[in-house]
């Protein structure tokens, strides 16, 4: 079984479009014009082993923040749609990968509610031309698009570039984690009988 999906959201400021097979193998095509956050987008495919292509334009004449925060609504809907009725789903996931001195664990829930607890303290307003405030606009937007609720907490980490990078390893590894199937699983994993 392969669960996938296909995404287009088009706006007077962006046009972005998402293709998404969870059962990947990490094959990535990412082009949004905005190097760092690609690069970011990246680490999720990789490290999530998702197939994944993003494909985004926008005014970044006025600045990044539509595009990234776009992209964050596409990517959730798309992992909305591609886990469906959860059934068989391991739901919840949680990882912490380091990079050097920098250390980020994250812990997901695919309850169907939207919820981000962020705990990220960068030390630098930048990364290369990235502004790093919309690290959380991108986490945001896909929190209320994907109704998972989301906790990013930071361990350690000295540099902006190492604690974003570790934090979205631990983000595509927790993804990976919560998206599996479990054969013992034979219904929605929830007393509720439901995940909406």
């Amino acid at each position: 079984m392969q669960r996938t999906a296909q995404v287009k959201r088009e706006t007077a400021e962006t046009k972005v479009e998402v293709e998404l097979t969870l059962e990947g193998t990490g094959r990535v095509e990412v082009g949004t014009g905005v190097g760092f956050f690609d690069h970011m987008l990246t680490h999720i495919a990789r490290h999530g082993l998702f197939d994944l292509r993003v494909a985004a334009e926008g005014d970044r004449h006025v600045d990044d923040h539509h595009v990234v925060e776009d992209v964050g609504i596409v990517l959730g809907q798309a992992f909305s749609q591609a886990v469906g009725d959860k059934r068989g789903m391991m739901r919840f996931g949680s990882a912490a990968c380091p990079l050097d001195e920098a250390l980020v664990q994250v812990a997901l829930d695919f309850s169907g509610r939207a919820h981000l607890t962020w705990g990220l303290r960068l030390p630098t307003e930048r990364v290369g031309g990235f502004d790093t405030e919309l690290a959380h606009e991108f986490f945001r937007a896909f929190v209320q698009n994907a109704k998972v609720a989301l906790h990013v907490t930071q361990q350690a980490g000295e540099n902006s570039h190492h604690i974003l990078e570790s934090a979205f390893k631990s983000f595509a590894r927790a993804l990976d984690q919560a998206t599996r199937i479990d054969e013992r699983l034979e219904d929605v994993p929830s007393t509720k009988g439901t995940l909406t």
